[in-house]
């Protein structure tokens, strides 16, 4: 299978971070490949402490299994607020599960133990016993937030790979697959979904006043003198503006993820990134 890479241009430092980006984004097997079964150990509610199979249990009747590579307030969220829905629909046959995916199982569970109010109820939530990486057969891509799989017949009917995800552009898309194979009913609205303060539409999070700072910081041609200047205007830009700041945390990141941070502007301007990477990346759910 041809997997794209997340970072294909350094010109446009966050255009390539975008909703096309997710779309060119590969994660777990894709629409029509089989769902291998796995195992997850369960954390909390009556699944705490068991190995759980849950694409066994489904055998083959509709499934939805959130697979969350990094605990974020929009990856969390937009966990709970489907994976909520996903347990109003088990009367209708739905089979769902989170997993969590950690290097540090045990630090990963106790933190989900302190944080179960923040996390679905009514549907299995554990951590995979295969690591970080994920069910071997799933070919799981670690450098995306979460992993969306939809299916039904022990297939996949739906994908989604997110790098940033996001309530009001992923939750409407995941809950119609969902539907989907359930039977075509009416697709929830966000706010039947459960969701506040979403009635405007918007993208996600984007602002073209960033974009063009960010782009004049990475631009190889950039003197020290104006990577500092547009470093400065970005942090005071961005100052009251904890999304914006959410933003560059969660792209430079993934950026020193890929290890691709060669590509972006000059050594002032790499620096730069590395140290909002720490002060804006390290903001987790979890803390």
């Amino acid at each position: 299978m041809n997997r794209l890479p997340l970072f294909l241009a350094p010109i446009l430092f966050a255009s390539t971070i975008s909703f096309a980006a997710d779309e060119e984004t590969f994660s777990g097997p894709q629409v029509d490949e089989k769902l291998a079964p796995f195992k997850l150990r369960g954390v909390l509610g009556d699944a705490a402490g068991k190995e759980i199979d849950i694409v066994s249990e489904a055998d083959g009747k509709p499934i939805a299994i959130f697979f969350v590579h990094e605990v974020t307030r929009p990856s969390v969220g937009l966990t709970r607020l489907i994976m909520n829905y996903a347990a109003k629909r088990a009367e209708d046959g739905l089979h769902s599960g989170v997993v969590f995916l950690s290097d540090d199982p045990t630090d990963t569970e106790n933190w989900m133990k302190r944080a179960s109010h923040a996390l679905p109820k009514d549907v299995v939530v554990g951590v995979s016993v295969d690591g970080q990486e994920g069910p071997g057969a799933y070919g799981l891509n670690r450098n995306v937030a979460v992993t969306v799989l939809v299916g039904k017949g022990n297939k996949v009917t739906a994908n989604y790979a997110l790098v940033q995800p996001s309530i009001q552009a992923d939750a409407p898309r995941i809950a119609k697959s969902i539907v989907d194979v359930l039977g075509g009913d009416k697709v929830p609205t966000l706010a039947q979904l459960g969701a506040r303060g979403y009635d405007k539409p918007t993208a996600r999070v984007s602002d073209p006043k960033l974009d063009s700072l960010l782009r004049q910081m990475i631009q190889k041609t950039a003197k020290p003198e104006q990577v500092k200047k547009a470093a400065d205007d970005i942090e005071s830009y961005v100052a009251d503006k904890k999304p914006l700041q959410e933003r560059i945390g969660s792209i430079t990141k993934r950026i020193i993820a890929a290890d691709k941070l060669q590509n972006y502007g000059t050594q002032a301007a790499q620096e730069q990134l590395k140290a909002w990477a720490k002060k804006y990346g390290t903001k987790r759910e979890r803390r």
